[in-house]
């Protein structure tokens, strides 16, 4: 059973700091890519981060050159370093891992959201 368990949320004042990182247990098959994604109150979940088995990476508007995501070699770990954080920026951040679990067949794993509160 796949596994992705967050860490590293918490409160910051604006223009602070916070590192985000996820730890990918269970076995896929073959990932495709990794990312990460928020969810404030009232909207929808949205991509921040991305980042693919080759280590091409996207981010959202805005948060390019706030945000920079990385990955550990086996990806195993995710993480997404958070700078310049802005009240916007509050809201419950999810890992996401894209993987085959065969040849065939892919699916979406999430983790748990770990929540980030910027103040003002």
């Amino acid at each position: 059973q796949v596994q992705l368990v967050e860490s590293g949320g918490g409160l910051v004042q604006a223009g602070g700091s916070l590192t985000l990182s996820c730890t990918v247990s269970g076995s896929i098959f073959r990932i495709v890519a990794m990312g990460w994604y928020r969810q404030a109150p009232g909207n929808e979940r949205e991509s921040v981060a991305t980042i693919t088995s080759g280590q091409s990476t996207n981010y959202a508007d805005s948060v390019k050159g706030r945000f920079t995501i990385s990955r550990d070699n086996g990806m195993n770990t995710l993480y997404l370093q958070m700078n310049s954080l802005k009240p916007e920026d509050t809201a419950v951040y999810y890992c996401n891992v894209r993987g085959y679990s065969d040849y065939v067949n892919w699916n979406d794993y999430w983790g748990q959201g770990t929540q980030v509160t910027v103040s003002s």
